[in-house]
């Protein structure tokens, strides 16, 4: 049998080895250490123009065959499943927001100074090649909306094709070049930090980080049950316990789309009708994504403290809202949620390619419990609406 080593792990693997390395390569010459260091940093720059290429193909690719779908549905209750999951990821984003912009600063400005760049100047590429994508960001993104909106109302099939296609293939270079290649990316972030001497302040946060996101994780799953168990008049833990199978099993599988026999087969063991969580569990796998939600906002304002910059609440409440529809039938593979949205990062919060970079690294070791919080949600959900769905039919 074949011993394969998650992603995860190869991304902790990557950073030991970048700290561990970082430290070294002074001891054998100072020259040595800064070549060692330039040639991963042209690797970082040819990956991360490569990123930036292929990021509104990712968005045309995921979010204009994820809204014609939606036009399958039945009606009444494909609205109130959307609404419903729009709504807790917004309500997550907020949380997020809110959570880190309390708990974070202080901590981050009792380490010191971590702006990226202070100390030794950071090791440069060899050289430079531009590549330029071959739209904006929010060119893609309203491009998907009028041909994902457009499919659905005329019920095209030949155009809905068409972009399937284009998404297995999108999805076929994520899993593989840009995954495989990540850790490879995020070792050469790291080396650089290492040479730059802020590696120590940036791991720490990192910690802090992590504990944030999964305590802020089991809090929002508290709110979705305590609602689902309101509506339902059933007890919230209980119908959590009930959900907990699915929740280990997107631990494993790190893949929402994976796990959907798990939570299907959960959702109905808490007592909500076969109709509606036949229908809605597949659905809220690709629009309900309030674990990824929390942990990219959580994130993104963990780098953009380091950095020194400036956060708004009105500035996140659009990045928020615009996070909600992007991530829209991000791929089932590990990290799909952030590749998806390293667009809006860039455009809507400023990041650059070392903080893009950071910020991977940063979701991606957790993305596991971020997906757990996704499906264990989808579960509540389905509760809601199939309360919702009774009253309808009732009245």
């Amino acid at each position: 049998m074949k011993f394969k080593i998650g992603l995860i792990w190869r991304i902790v693997i990557a950073i030991a080895l970048a700290v561990g390395l970082g430290y070294l390569a002074p001891m054998i010459g100072e020259r040595f250490a800064e070549l060692f260091t330039r040639f991963f940093a042209t690797f970082n720059m040819l990956f991360g123009g490569f990123l930036n290429f292929i990021v509104p193909f990712i968005i045309l690719s995921f979010i204009t065959p994820g809204i014609a779908k939606l036009g399958k549905g039945s009606g009444k209750l494909l609205g109130l499943a959307t609404v419903f999951a729009y709504a807790s990821t917004i309500v997550a984003g907020i949380l997020a927001y809110f959570a880190a912009t309390t708990i974070l600063p202080s901590y981050i400005h009792g380490l010191g100074e971590t702006s990226i760049g202070t100390g030794k100047e950071a090791a440069a590429s060899f050289f430079t090649i531009e590549m330029t994508p071959l739209m904006g960001v929010m060119t893609a993104l309203i491009l998907a909306f009028v041909l994902g909106i457009g499919m659905a109302s005329i019920g095209s099939t030949t155009m809905l094709h068409l972009f399937e296609e284009l998404n297995t293939i999108i999805e076929k270079v994520i899993t593989v070049i840009i995954i495989p290649l990540l850790p490879i990316h995020i070792f050469g972030i790291f080396l650089n930090m290492t040479f730059t001497g802020e590696v120590a302040k940036v791991l720490s946060i990192f910690i802090f980080v992590f504990v944030m996101i999964i305590v802020l994780h089991l809090v929002m799953l508290t709110i979705q049950y305590t609602v689902a168990g309101a509506v339902s008049q059933r007890n919230p833990f209980r119908l959590m316990k009930i959900m907990a199978p699915a929740y280990f099993t997107a631990v494993g599988t790190q893949s929402s789309a994976a796990t959907i026999p798990v939570t299907l087969r959960q959702a109905k063991q808490t007592g909500a009708s076969a109709k509606v969580t036949d229908f809605t569990i597949p659905l809220f796998a690709t629009i309900h994504l309030s674990g990824s939600t929390i942990t990219l906002v959580s994130c993104s304002i963990g780098v953009m403290l380091m950095n020194g910059m400036p956060i708004s609440f009105v500035s996140y409440l659009g990045f928020i809202f615009m996070l909600g529809i992007t991530m829209i039938a991000a791929p089932g593979v590990p990290g799909g949620a952030v590749v998806a949205a390293t667009g809006l990062l860039s455009t809507m919060l400023g990041f650059d390619e070392s903080m893009v970079a950071l910020m991977i690294a940063l979701y991606m070791a957790q993305d596991s419990f971020g997906t757990a919080t996704n499906v264990t949600g989808d579960g509540a959900l389905a509760i809601v609406v199939d309360s919702f769905s009774k009253e309808a039919t009732a009245k």
